[in-house]
């Protein structure tokens, strides 16, 4: 099982309580069901995304407000991260995907972020 969490869990921002609550919520519900349910087998892992642009909230008006408010362009914002790369919903899947396989058959309770580096998170 993968559980979808948030860079907010390690790192929460102003002006976001009630998701981020949740989220940690979340990630802790997650944590204890790796400890009750490994003996049979089953594991549990966590992924912590942090600006994921290609979805549908992410609007061109909503991209450009928030790069703006940063003095950043849209382009700068998307890759505001450590390796200066974007992060999209297909990376954040493979991701969940490979967590599924066998490359992590020996892990559980894992919490992974997929950020492009965090300067908060590391």
């Amino acid at each position: 099982m993968v559980v979808i969490g948030s860079k907010n869990v390690p790192a929460p921002g102003p002006g976001a309580a009630a998701y981020s609550a949740s989220k940690a919520a979340m990630t802790q519900l997650a944590r204890v069901a790796a400890l009750e349910w490994g003996g049979d087998g089953i594991r549990i892992n966590t992924v912590h995304p942090n600006a994921v642009f290609d979805t549908g909230l992410w609007t061109p008006e909503v991209l450009e407000n928030r790069a703006k408010h940063y003095g950043l362009t849209v382009e700068q914002y998307k890759t505001n991260n450590v390796l200066k790369v974007e992060v999209t919903s297909h990376d954040v899947g493979e991701l969940a995907a490979e967590l599924c396989g066998s490359v992590f058959a020996r892990t559980t309770g894992a919490q992974i972020p997929i950020d492009g580096g965090n300067d908060r998170v590391i």
